[in-house]
């Protein structure tokens, strides 16, 4: 990515016979999961560098693992460059992620982003239109996923400031748009009755130790285990 928008157009206290009996009890009612990440290149684990590393769902993954539900599956469908419109149609028409969609039971996604980009690269005047074209597309992603699975907890990620590496002047144009897109989003999320996951506050005071590539937009690890840790803030609720 270029850096002007002319660039880029107390178990232990219980009587002494009741473990055993506790411990089948808790094996008999642990909470069993299956989680599938949906999004562009941030769920694929894409870094600064143009590799394919470890991912936020891979650290959500992780999270799962260690508290006290079990995890029986974990599909990534993140891919790299991907628009609402590409996810819409995987979420309608794609029977390997319809399938796992229907047996879920928790799903991130973040998508939306690339919407606003190749916006911005072909015809910048116009930028708004890929927010609203990504936000008609979300809210019919959300809806087809509750046709599919009317119970699986969702997650939905807004993203962190990609264009602080950007002069001054672009960040006033780029900003508010990036700014919008994040709030479409969210009332997507909202009307859906799923969850928000708002990342900025997390990433964008820090956003050279975790965006250290002033050539691109994408998180190093420490960046995606911050983005993980923020689902999982929301995701814990409902694994309790």
């Amino acid at each position: 990515m270029k850096k002007s928008v002319a660039a880029l157009l107390a178990a232990s206290t219980l009587f002494s016979f009741a473990p055993l009996t506790a411990y089948a009890d808790h094996q008999e009612e642990q909470k069993k999961v299956e989680y599938i990440a949906l999004g562009d290149s941030i769920a694929a684990g894409m870094t600064p560098y143009g590799d394919i590393n470890k991912s936020y769902p891979d650290f959500i993954q992780s999270y799962f693992k260690r508290s006290h539900v079990k995890l029986l599956d974990y599909d990534n469908f993140g891919v790299p460059g991907y628009t609402s419109e590409q996810l819409k149609e995987d979420v309608l028409n794609n029977s390997d992620v319809m399938k796992e969609i229907k047996e879920a039971t928790h799903i991130t996604i973040n998508i939306g982003a690339n919407d606003l980009f190749r916006k911005l690269m072909t015809d910048p005047a116009h930028a708004s239109e890929g927010i609203a074209t990504a936000s008609a597309n979300l809210e019919t992603i959300l809806q087809a996923i509750d046709k599919l699975n009317p119970n699986v907890h969702v997650y939905v990620m807004g993203y962190y400031n990609p264009f602080f590496y950007y002069d001054q002047d672009s960040q006033a144009f780029l900003v508010p748009l990036n700014n919008a897109l994040n709030s479409a989003i969210k009332e997507a999320a909202v009307s859906n009755s799923d969850s928000y996951v708002p990342t900025g506050g997390a990433i964008d005071p820090h956003f050279q130790k975790y965006m250290p590539n002033p050539e691109d937009n994408h998180l190093n690890i420490k960046g995606y285990k911050v983005i993980a840790k923020e689902f999982w803030r929301v995701i814990k609720k409902d694994v309790k």
